[in-house]
């Protein structure tokens, strides 16, 4: 993932210290105050909370959506896979995303100059700024408009580096211009349990989403609004966006 930049070092040392023993309209879990216990700012770590049963589990990311949003999961037409989580209102969207990483240091420092490179190089403005998880890159993405015109799409992207993970985290629409709207998205990613697994897998290799439980694909729809921003192809149309019922 993001320009595949893996390095062969980082990789073996990945395997080394492995440890021993579409619109989906889900509805949300309520809000699990013991995923955030003792004042605790997230996204947190699997080992790391204790109790996760009012989580929406979707495989390598747990979730409790706020009211008033809805879950959608993007998934690649091609393979079947789930590829990345949409948390979603009328205005605005947060695109989340998990990736192994090296236990030995982490990797949002990295890909945020590949990111930030990718846009400036095409047309594209971006700057680096605090957020509340840390640095950010708040960006304007060009976009192709109507009549051959060149439109600047808002887009905010975020990253937590987790012990051997890390969160990306990409808000779109009113959440990548207001700080109001976008406080019901922090608080998704703030409380998210990532599920990291024992299984040793290469820096940047997506960890695996999934349907929540007990939930059926039918055939995928087109969405009705573009994507938030694929990590490979930034500028062109993610996967399509099944619905759930």
């Amino acid at each position: 993932m993001f320009g595949r930049k893996k390095k062969a070092a980082a990789a073996a040392d990945e395997a080394s210290t492995a440890p021993d023993p579409t619109t989906d309209a889900v509805d949300p879990a309520a809000p699990a105050d013991e995923a955030v216990a003792d004042g605790a700012t997230g996204p947190r770590d699997s080992n790391d909370v204790t109790d996760v049963s009012a989580l929406l589990d979707l495989g390598a990311l747990l979730l409790a959506p706020t009211p008033g949003t809805e879950v959608r999961l993007e998934v690649d037409q091609q393979s079947d896979d789930v590829t990345a989580v949409q948390v979603a209102d009328d205005h605005g969207a947060v695109q989340l995303q998990v990736f192994a990483a090296p236990r030995s240091a982490g990797i949002w420092d990295e890909i945020r100059e590949e990111i930030a490179e990718m846009i400036s190089g095409s047309g594209g403005t971006v700057e680096s700024v605090p957020g509340p998880f840390g640095d950010e890159l708040r960006s304007r993405l060009a976009q192709p408009g109507p009549q051959g015109r060149t439109v600047f799409a808002p887009a905010v992207f975020a990253g937590v580096d987790g012990p051997r993970w890390f969160l990306r985290a990409v808000y779109s629409g009113s959440a990548a211009v207001d700080e109001g709207q976008r406080a019901r998205f922090d608080e998704v990613v703030r409380t998210a349990v990532v599920v990291r697994g024992d299984d040793p897998r290469a820096p940047r290799e997506m960890l695996p989403l999934q349907m929540p439980a007990g939930q059926q694909r039918p055939a995928a729809t087109e969405p009705e609004a573009e994507a938030p921003v694929d990590d490979l192809k930034p500028f062109e149309r993610g996967p399509e966006i099944t619905e759930v019922r």
